[in-house]
């Protein structure tokens, strides 16, 4: 059934408006996959923050030209499903490898970050990177650990003064004490 222009209009402007708000799309084809399938990997993606459509090449294109973004021709062949990275792209990328490594069905076949395209392969790195808690959660870690190291010093330092004036306390009280015995 043909799609009128008023529709291909009306998916133009959700795909761009989706891509204003992505930091990153993956292109995935997923030929042989069941409804059940799909509506699996949607959930999944949504735990993300992310949302998974299946979009049809010529008007995904055009989007991305109006979004001013260069689209990546060769990866628009095929049933192509794009999933847009609403929250972090790491995530959404660790979801779809997982699930493409799962199941066979799903091929990511690239994907854009920015105004970047981006192999299969190189989805793969940025699905291997921390999330931003976990680099929040490091640099904490890396400000803190020499914080921790000046106070120790601090309180090692205190400690030995006050060991030393309580020997000397104890010296001169050894040495009253010691006085009127003679």
């Amino acid at each position: 059934m043909a799609i009128t222009k008023e529709r291909k209009d009306e998916l133009v402007g959700e795909y761009r408006e989706l891509l204003q708000q992505s930091s990153a799309i993956f292109l995935t084809q997923y030929g042989g996959l069941s409804v059940k399938e799909l509506e699996a990997l949607r959930l999944k993606i949504g735990d993300v923050n992310g949302r998974i459509n299946v979009t049809k090449n010529t008007l995904l294109r055009i989007a991305l030209e109006q979004a001013d973004r260069v689209p990546p021709v060769e990866l628009l062949n095929g049933q192509v499903a794009t999933s847009f990275a609403l929250g972090e792209a790491p995530a959404l990328a660790k979801v779809l490898v997982d699930q493409a490594k799962a199941n066979d069905k799903l091929k990511i076949v690239g994907g854009m970050l920015g105004n970047r395209a981006l192999t299969p392969a190189e989805v793969e790195a940025l699905a291997t990177l921390p999330s931003l808690d976990q680099l929040r959660a490091q640099i904490m870690g890396l400000i803190s650990a020499p914080a921790q190291g000046i106070v120790s010093a601090v309180a090692n330092g205190v400690r030995q003064v006050v060991n030393v004036l309580d020997a000397y306390a104890k010296k001169d009280e050894t040495a009253a004490a010691a006085e009127p015995a003679a």
